[in-house]
């Protein structure tokens, strides 16, 4: 059996996390169960993050345990030919050592007999929480098997610390691989986007129906096509009104020349995700109001894009946002000036959140919403404000300040629905621009721009 690719990359991820455990420190780590989808049939299996970006190992039922001295054991399935036969090779504990850099490795048969031992006059117990249904149930058998071994002079863990912690701010930063990893993954998903608005557009010259499953299929074709193992979440494909409900579904709805298609889809890409969000006129070529609604969510992506470097915060993409879009708001009817007042009342008083509703980005990464503290560590000071809309009294800690090799998306929006003192032509218009940005040094990257933002290089697009 050959060494899995990057085999050092998760060596030295073990090692860094190892020196993290504290004095006599142990850690456990599961990898995500088998789930049956119904019957006798399962859901496709998917690895969980913490273990794989340790192991790069993705087998089901297998457990990953590392020492603070850096000693790391395997548990995963046994060899079984029978079983191979049905379900797919397994690698085994044999082989596991060689091909995973792992120290040793045992079958999960094993895992309770030789856990407690090795759980035994460990001082520090980290595994992550509230993650595993049962896991809590599960470390507490082991201590009591641990306990009772005391007669024999063996000592238990007395501290149990959340792993996550320690996970988390790890996986925020993302090294050389991942991120080539994660540029492979957004060029697959800008190519998806790129098929289905032309797909769009030639459908509708041809005089064909077009429905939004159609357009779903075209991006699931290029996934595929390109080495995807599949979506990173599941395909949000709105056409018309349906852009303006954020979790829409790609599902059946027409779509009709003279409306807006909101395209919500990323790829995964060897546990990468990627998350791209493009509005586009079903037929190629945008309406004035849809058009001027379009470029003023571009224009506040723009802004964010300008605040997403090192040393700013991870709120101020936002609040560049939604100042961009506040004013756009007031400068195009959507919100009265006499019933909101100028621009930093809409701000303060949250009027906005009537059409934009959610934030403007979220951390990327093995997870498309992918785990790191949003706010900066060690920051202590809080500041309390009651929020204009719930009236729920909210405790603002420190943004995290961005720095290199932070990964996140950028994404602005705006959704209006109808309403009597909206204008008309704006009713039922959802639009939507996300990039994924990469933090560097001077500024920030953005891997997605494979398919377009700009109105005009949309519509040009969409001719071809």
């Amino acid at each position: 059996m050959s060494a899995i690719p990057h085999q050092a990359i998760y060596a030295d991820r073990r090692a860094r996390l190892a020196a993290q455990l504290g004095a006599g420190g142990i850690a456990i780590i599961p990898t995500a169960p088998e789930r049956q989808r119904n019957r006798d049939s399962e859901y496709l299996f998917r690895f969980d993050s913490y273990f794989y970006y340790l192991t790069g190992f993705t087998e089901p039922r297998a457990w990953l345990v590392i020492t603070a001295e850096g000693h790391s054991t395997l548990f995963c399935q046994p060899k079984d030919l029978e079983r191979e036969i049905w379900d797919g090779y397994r690698l085994g504990p044999q082989a596991a050592p060689s091909a995973l850099g792992v120290d040793e490795a045992y079958s999960v048969h094993e895992l309770g007999e030789r856990l407690p031992r090795l759980l035994e006059n460990r001082q520090q117990l980290w595994y992550p929480f509230a993650t595993h249904v049962g896991l809590e149930t599960q470390v507490d058998g082991w201590l009591q098997k641990v306990r009772a071994r005391a007669r024999f002079g063996a000592s238990c863990p007395d501290t149990q610390r959340d792993l996550c912690v320690l996970l988390d701010e790890m996986r925020l930063f993302k090294d050389a691989h991942e991120i080539d990893v994660m540029k492979r993954a957004a060029q697959i998903s800008a190519q998806a986007h790129v098929r289905a608005m032309q797909r769009s557009a030639a459908m509708i010259r041809a005089g064909q129906q077009v429905r939004e499953y159609h357009l779903d299929a075209e991006l699931l074709h290029e996934f595929r096509q390109h080495g995807s193992q599949y979506p990173a979440y599941g395909s949000i494909v709105a056409a018309g009104a349906n852009a303006c409900v954020l979790h829409y579904r790609a599902d059946i709805a027409p779509v009709h020349a003279g409306e807006l298609v909101l395209i919500d889809a990323g790829c995964e890409l060897d546990g990468y995700a990627s998350d791209i969000t493009r509005t586009f006129p079903a037929d190629g070529r945008f309406s004035g109001p849809q058009r001027a609604l379009y470029d003023l969510v571009l224009a506040a992506q723009e802004a964010a894009i300008a605040a997403t470097r090192p040393g700013m915060r991870f709120v101020d993409p936002h609040d560049a946002t939604v100042r961009v879009l506040a004013q756009g708001m007031l400068d195009l009817g959507l919100l009265k000036k006499d019933d909101v007042g100028h621009l930093d009342d809409v701000i303060e008083q949250r009027h906005y959140f009537r059409h934009y509703m959610h934030r403007t980005g979220h951390w990327l990464g093995l997870d498309v919403h992918d785990v790191g503290s949003y706010v900066e560590p060690g920051a202590a000071q809080t500041v309390e404000r009651r929020d204009p809309l719930s009236g729920e009294l909210i405790k603002d800690r420190p943004s995290r300040i961005l720095r290199p090799g932070m990964a996140l998306t950028i994404e602005p929006g705006l959704y209006i629905s109808p309403a009597a003192d909206v204008p008309k032509e704006f009713w039922n218009i959802g639009i939507r621009i996300e990039d994924d940005a990469i933090v560097t040094e001077s500024g920030c990257e953005l891997i997605t721009r494979g398919v377009p933002v700009d109105g005009d290089e949309i519509e040009a697009l969409m001719r071809g």
